[in-house]
């Protein structure tokens, strides 16, 4: 598996590198958004949002263009709103400086396993998911409300497939946060409520996703689905 680092610090790069290398991963250093932008294609990126030449927050959505890459947002910005400006930009996972090495393997393996399991998907020819209005194409990773395009980032489409995949029954916090955000779901569980609140706003009454208290969540066509 082939491991981008993007990360200007030469000595945490310089450990990084080390770990991954040990763990038998393909590793490659860069330490410029520009950089990473150049970079062969990677299974997963292990991304600074702290570069001296751009935002990381600008080049983790020009990478997220590239639906074959895993995402993990390495950074010293602890605080929950930054965590959540990161997932919601269309990182995968988000760890903070400083952290374990074990941490981090168990994160990349994480990552790893759900895009493994995303490609398996996309090479079986399933019809697309269907909630009233609502068409979820899981191969294409395509939504589509009456007819009108969604636009979704990567976290809102996983959870509203996984939403209608079990549509009408409830799905419980644990299930969504082990299936969509897997081993960082422990830190993510206000991640999935903010998550939820934006798909409710694209979706609007069309399609209702229901909270079923101190239980979880369901999907189903709203009263003006027609």
């Amino acid at each position: 598996m082939r491991i981008l680092v993007v990360e200007d610090d030469d000595r945490v790069a310089r450990g990084l590198v080390t770990a991954l290398r040990n763990a038998a991963y393909d590793v490659t250093r860069v330490s410029t958004a520009a950089a990473a932008l150049r970079a062969p294609a990677a299974d997963v990126v292990l991304l600074d949002l702290g570069l001296p030449d751009a935002d990381g927050i600008d080049l983790l959505r020009r990478l997220r263009e590239r639906p074959e890459t895993a995402i993990i947002a390495v950074t010293a910005r602890a605080e929950e709103r930054e965590r959540v400006r990161g997932l919601r930009s269309g990182a995968d996972d988000y760890v903070v400086k400083p952290f374990g090495i074990a941490e981090l393997l168990a994160r990349i393996d994480a990552v790893l396993r759900r895009t493994r399991a995303a490609r398996s998907a996309a090479d079986r020819p399933e019809p697309p998911l269907t909630v009233g209005p609502l068409s979820v194409d899981v191969r294409a990773r395509q939504a589509v409300l009456a007819a009108a395009p969604l636009s979704l980032t990567r976290k809102e489409f996983d959870l509203l497939a996984l939403l209608a995949a079990r549509a009408p029954t409830v799905v419980s916090r644990e299930v969504i946060l082990d299936q969509v955000w897997g081993a960082a779901w422990e830190s993510s569980s206000r991640t999935l409520d903010t998550h939820i609140a934006a798909l409710r706003g694209k979706l609007g009454d069309q399609v209702r996703i229901q909270t079923a208290r101190g239980v979880g969540y369901r999907l189903t066509a709203g009263a003006g689905s027609g």
